[in-house]
């Protein structure tokens, strides 16, 4: 195991003071700071872009959900989120452990989580429940386990879609359970859990954590699934700080999206600004907005492609003022990044070609990101700029592979 990192991010939120929100009431704040070390944005129930259990829900069930945090601590809480419940959601017990494989977790390491002291947690509509600590030593970089067990019937389940990492169903109560035999389902999503933190140190508080806010490039799709290839997995190895993953497939900037989550700018505060210690943020977003006009026209009048307005770059633009206005509201660094090249991707036409260099050419001289990262330039064919490296492409020609992420993440350390 990693020695722990010695560090304590000052808390910014109720979530981040360890208050667990309970039918409109708080409890009583928990002596630590704590700083994200993992996190992911909750999502409405959909299809998805794989099968998936958010629509039909659980009933007497349990869910153990595997990923990977960037910080080292001596305790841990998770954060669960009922967003887009449209009832009352009780959880009837949770645990948190190492990982062990697949669906197994270190014996002698599970945890009983508990919320303002109880086992058992209701999360109104729409709310969300931070645990007590729990005392687990994890280190940086290494997977942590947490499993829910849901008695009653949930209905749809608030999830995040493409989590590229497998997470396991069984039927009855196995929380407590260190093999992973009962655990016979598995799908590619996460749900309802949005957040695991950690705490446990002397030094002085401190906030430097970094939050990657985007789309499916962020997410991660064309990454090697159950490989932490992701482009924030890669970046998370490269620095000493925490990193977590704000990225959903599909999401736009300007417009909500049923299928892909609600614009970037009303979903921001939620999933960067009350992070517990986020210091930087870095936005690569906006793809999908002008592609997805494109796909539509082109013929893939697709559920998924909608809404496809017509999008200029000024609309673009103020999208990302709106992105800035709320970081710097809040102290916190924006870091721009150039939309990447798209040429030959079902997003490509003569718009979207017009826009992207429209936008990519103010994000680079306008000055009003606190930094910039080019990976239009960064990822580019040498001998087409307006299309991705083929050392680089997924084969979609708009999402990079493992090497293009690696390169991404690369670009983007610098300038961090």
């Amino acid at each position: 195991m990693k020695k722990l990192a010695r560090r304590a991010l000052a808390p910014l939120t109720a979530a981040a003071l360890g208050l667990t929100l309970l039918s409109g009431t708080q409890a009583a704040a928990e002596p630590e700071a704590w700083t994200a070390a993992w996190a992911t944005s909750p999502q409405l129930p959909s299809e998805g872009f794989t099968p998936n259990w958010s629509q039909a829900g659980f009933s007497h069930q349990t869910v153990r959900q595997v990923v990977r945090v960037t910080q080292a601590g001596e305790r841990a809480r998770i954060r669960l989120s009922n967003a887009y419940g449209t009832s009352p959601l009780r959880i009837t017990g949770a645990t948190i452990a190492r990982t062990g494989k697949g669906a197994a977790v270190e014996k002698g390491s599970v945890r009983h989580l508990t919320f303002d002291g109880k086992r058992a947690v209701v999360i109104p509509a729409r709310g969300q429940a931070a645990s007590d600590a729990a005392s687990l030593e994890v280190g940086e970089e290494s997977s942590v386990t947490v499993t829910l067990y849901l008695a009653g019937t949930t209905g749809p389940a608030t999830f995040h879609a493409q989590g590229f990492a497998d997470t396991y169903r069984a039927d009855g109560d196995h929380r407590a359970d260190a093999s992973g035999r009962a655990f016979d389902e598995s799908s590619q999503s996460w749900y309802y859990l949005s957040g695991v933190d950690v705490s446990g140190s002397s030094a002085p508080p401190r906030r430097d954590g970094v939050v990657l806010f985007g789309d499916s490039i962020t997410d991660g799709f064309g990454s090697t699934a159950g490989k932490n290839r992701r482009y924030p997995d890669v970046l998370a190895a490269r620095l000493d700080r925490p990193v977590l993953n704000a990225g959903i497939g599909g999401n736009l900037v300007l417009n909500d999206s049923a299928w892909f989550g609600e614009r970037g700018s009303a979903r921001f505060q939620r999933d960067v600004l009350d992070q517990p210690g986020v210091s930087t943020v870095v936005v690569l977003e906006g793809l999908n907005d002008i592609g997805f006009y494109e796909a539509q026209k082109a013929g893939f009048d697709r559920p998924t492609y909608w809404p496809a307005p017509k999008v200029s770059a000024s609309e673009l633009i103020a999208g990302y003022r709106e992105l800035i206005r709320q970081a710097h509201g809040r102290g916190v660094r924006i870091v721009g990044a150039t939309l990447l090249p798209l040429g030959g991707s079902d997003h490509y036409g003569p718009d979207a070609a017009r826009v992207s260099d429209e936008v990519n050419a103010w994000i680079r001289t306008s000055g009003e990101f606190d930094a910039v990262v080019d990976l239009d330039r960064v990822l580019a064919d040498p001998s087409d700029a307006e299309r991705l490296d083929p050392k680089y492409d997924f084969g979609d020609h708009l999402h990079p592979n493992d090497a293009g992420y690696a390169r991404l993440a690369s670009a983007v350390a610098e300038v961090l």
